[in-house]
C-alpha cells in the first residue's frame, strides 16, 4: 500500500517504463548478413526499395566477384556468417544446394517465376533474379589507330591482329569469366572449346578478377577489345565511351543472378522478408533498369546498346553440368593460362 505523497511518484515512473519499451523496440533493427556478387552501383537502389516495405531490416553488404564469393560460401559452410546469398550465380548456387548449405524457400510471388530461372526442388532452394551475359566492348577510336578488323563472331579474336590487344576475366574469380568458359565447352565442345581457348591465351593481354574490369579498360583505350558482359557494356557505352558492343554469332555465355537463404540462419523470418522481396513484380522491375532479361517475364525493355532478341542469342546453359564440372574447368584453366593472370589484391 503507497502513502499519498509516493503515489505520483510512482505513477509517472510507470508511465516512463510504459512509453520507454516501445520506443526501444522500435529503435532496435534486425541485421542480416547478405553475401553478394551483384555490381556496386546497384546496391543501393535495392536495398531503399526493401527497407521501404521493411524499415526494421539492415542489410549488411559482403560483397565481391562470384568466384571470390563462391569460395568465400565454401571455406565457412561448417559456420556460416551469412543469412542470404543475393545476386550470385545460379552455377554457384547449384553448388551451395549440392554442398547442403541453403534453406528451400517459396517465396510470396514464386509462380510469376518460369521454371528454368530457379531451382527445380518444392520448395526451391534458390530463384533467379535476372540473367546476365556475355558481351565484347570494342573500342572503335583504338580500332580504328591500330588498324584492326571488325569483330563479328568469337573466332574473330584469333586473328593475329589482337595479339596482345585481348582483356578478359579469370573464371576462378569472375563468375562473368565463368559463363564465358563454359558456354565456349558447350559451343564448341570439350575438345574444340580448349582448343579455343588455347589459342585465345595467345591474344589475351592480362585475365582480370572482375567481369566489369574488361570493358571499363576497353572504354578508356587501356586496352582495345574487353571480353565482359551486357550490364556494364550497355553502362560504360551510355557514359560516352567509344566502344561498340558486340554480341558474337555462335551465342553468348551467361548464368543467372539468383537468391538463397543460408541453412541454418538465426535470421530466418528477415532472411525469407529479403527472399520475397528479391522475387517481386518490384524488384524485378529495378533489375530490367540493369539487364535485358528479368525472372519474371514481359518486365524487361530494351537497353539501348543490347539487341531485342537478346534472349534469344543465348546459348542453351546447363546449370547443373556447370556446378558439377565447377571445380575441374576452373583446376584445368588455371594450370593452362594463369600466368597472365594479374596480381589479386
Amino acid at each position: 500500500m503507497t502513502n499519498s505523497n509516493t503515489a505520483p511518484l510512482l505513477a509517472a515512473a510507470v508511465l516512463a517504463a510504459s512509453v520507454a519499451v516501445p520506443v526501444s523496440a522500435q529503435a532496435q533493427k534486425v541485421a542480416l548478413n547478405v553475401y553478394t556478387a551483384l555490381e556496386t552501383d546497384q546496391l543501393k537502389a535495392y536495398q531503399e526499395s526493401f527497407n521501404k516495405s521493411h524499415p526494421d531490416i539492415e542489410i549488411k553488404w559482403t560483397r565481391d566477384s562470384t568466384g571470390i564469393i563462391t569460395a568465400k560460401l565454401l571455406a565457412e559452410k561448417a559456420r556460416p556468417s551469412a543469412d542470404v546469398i543475393m545476386g550470385v550465380a545460379a552455377s554457384s548456387m547449384v553448388v551451395f544446394e549440392r554442398e547442403g548449405m541453403l534453406q528451400p524457400y517459396a517465396p510470396a510471388n514464386l509462380q510469376a517465376i518460369p521454371a528454368k530461372y530457379r531451382a527445380t526442388g518444392a520448395p526451391p532452394a534458390w530463384v533467379g533474379m535476372d540473367v546476365w551475359g556475355a558481351a565484347i566492348c570494342y573500342n572503335l577510336a583504338e580500332a580504328a589507330k591500330l588498324g584492326l578488323p571488325r569483330i563479328e563472331s568469337w573466332k574473330d579474336l584469333l586473328k593475329p591482329e589482337f595479339k596482345g590487344k585481348v582483356v578478359m576475366p579469370n573464371p576462378n574469380s569472375s563468375g562473368t569469366g565463368f559463363l564465358d568458359v563454359t558456354a565456349w565447352l558447350q559451343i564448341f565442345g570439350e575438345k574444340g572449346g580448349w582448343e579455343y581457348m588455347d589459342q585465345l591465351h595467345q591474344n589475351v593481354a592480362v585475365y582480370t578478377h572482375s567481369g566489369s574490369k574488361p570493358c571499363v579498360m576497353a572504354g578508356s583505350g587501356e586496352f582495345p577489345v574487353g571480353i565482359s558482359f551486357e550490364y556494364r557494356a550497355n553502362t560504360v557505352r551510355s557514359k560516352g565511351a567509344p566502344i561498340d558492343v558486340i554480341f558474337p554469332k555462335e551465342g553468348l555465355g551467361w548464368d543467372l543472378e539468383s537468391t538463397a537463404i543460408v541453412k541454418g540462419t538465426p535470421q530466418l523470418e528477415a532472411a525469407r522478408k529479403l527472399a520475397d522481396w528479391s522475387a517481386s513484380r518490384e524488384a524485378n522491375e529495378l533489375y530490367a533498369k540493369n539487364f535485358a532479361v528479368t525472372a519474371i517475364p514481359g518486365i524487361a525493355t530494351r537497353l539501348q546498346y543490347v539487341p531485342s532478341d537478346y534472349e534469344a542469342r543465348l546459348v542453351k546453359n546447363d546449370f547443373a553440368w556447370m556446378g558439377k564440372h565447377r571445380d575441374a574447368i576452373l583446376t584445368e584453366w588455371q594450370k593452362r593460362y594463369s600466368a597472365k593472370s594479374e596480381p589479386k589484391k
